[in-house]
């Protein structure tokens, strides 16, 4: 089977189309023929040896997908031919072996591209906002890094969970109609003057819950962004730095910054992602959630998937088409 390869930890110079053997079938694991899987930021850190999970080269990456069950154990609830979408190691190649526990079905609104996209943003947008950051309907809430995959799906499920204003932050006009699209009432462009306009959109409130995948300079604006009682919820690191703050600022307006670790909690409880994903099937029905997708790349390109986020190009999530004719109960249409 074709597999993308990680042969140096160079970041995108280091990945390469290589053959690789399928993986065994020992009849614990749902066997999935891959169509579209998906390249997010831990990826591109996985490349540098920069993630916390950092194995020698040569590996293959990857953390999500969607595609066509081949096989499955019995009991599993999966039958050859289902469309699903999963999370799983090595997701970056033609055929992979996942846990039941970790393979999701693909609803019919959602095409293969969306599918690639759904997992681990979603789950993560859930976890974070819900569970850790107790988001509650009425409140306002500002996305760091809101054209992203991980900014989009928090606006979505901001959205779709009742907040009055949803308020995106990005670094370009152009990545501002992007965030408008997923749902953002409102949108701030990074300058020097940010927090202030995001203080100005809420009557000099500031926002009840920020909902931070960046990190780096913008994460103390985002404390003197919130409200009395506020939360910031600490996604992740897509700036490269890892901010600090003295926590008398926590002091000034009783605000609170909350870790969000929705890996951490699988590990802990593997059967939140299946309590999770149950929870998003009627929002995908309602057309509440709906994964934007950005470049939409041939395998052969996953050099080029990995750049695009390396030099902050990609808005919505990077997709790799790894097969063009997926067997099974067919084609998306929709």
């Amino acid at each position: 089977m074709r597999a993308l390869e990680i042969q140096a930890l160079s970041g995108p110079d280091g990945v390469a189309l290589v053959e690789r053997p399928e993986p065994n079938d020992d009849g614990s694991r749902v066997i999935v023929d891959v169509v579209t899987a998906g390249v997010s930021f831990p990826d591109l850190l996985q490349s540098r040896g920069l993630y916390q999970i950092r194995p020698d080269p040569p590996f293959v990456p990857g953390l999500e997908m969607a595609g066509v069950v081949r096989s499955a154990p019995a009991g599993s609830g999966l039958a050859p031919g289902d469309r699903v979408a999963a999370w799983t190691r090595a997701a970056l190649a033609e055929v992979v072996a996942c846990r039941p526990s970790d393979v999701f079905p693909l609803p019919d609104e959602l095409s293969w591209e969306e599918g690639a996209a759904l997992v681990l943003n979603y789950q993560t947008a859930v976890f974070c906002m819900l569970h850790r950051g107790g988001l509650k309907a009425g409140e306002t809430v500002l996305v760091l890094g809101a054209s992203g995959g991980v900014g989009t799906s928090g606006i979505q499920i901001a959205k779709a969970s009742g907040a009055a204003q949803v308020i995106g932050l990005v670094s370009t006009e152009a990545k501002g109609d992007v965030a408008r699209a997923a749902g953002a009432d409102d949108v701030v462009v990074v300058s020097d003057t940010w927090k202030d306009e995001v203080l100005a959109l809420t009557d000099g409130k500031g926002v009840d819950l920020v909902y931070d995948p960046v990190g780096g300079d913008r994460f103390l604006d985002g404390i003197r962004s919130l409200a009395r009682f506020g939360r910031l919820v600490v996604v992740g690191f897509a700036a490269g730095t890892i901010p600090e703050i003295r926590v008398n600022r926590l002091l000034l307006r009783n605000v609170s910054v909350v870790g969000a670790a929705w890996g951490e909690a699988v590990a802990e409880d593997p059967d939140l992602p299946r309590r999770i994903h149950a929870d998003l099937l009627p929002l995908i029905a309602s057309g509440a959630v709906k994964p934007p997708v950005g470049a939409v790349l041939p395998f052969e390109q996953g050099a080029e998937a990995y750049r695009l986020l390396d030099e902050r190009e990609a808005v919505g999530k990077v997709v790799l088409r790894v097969r063009e004719n997926p067997s099974g109960s067919g084609e998306h249409r929709g």
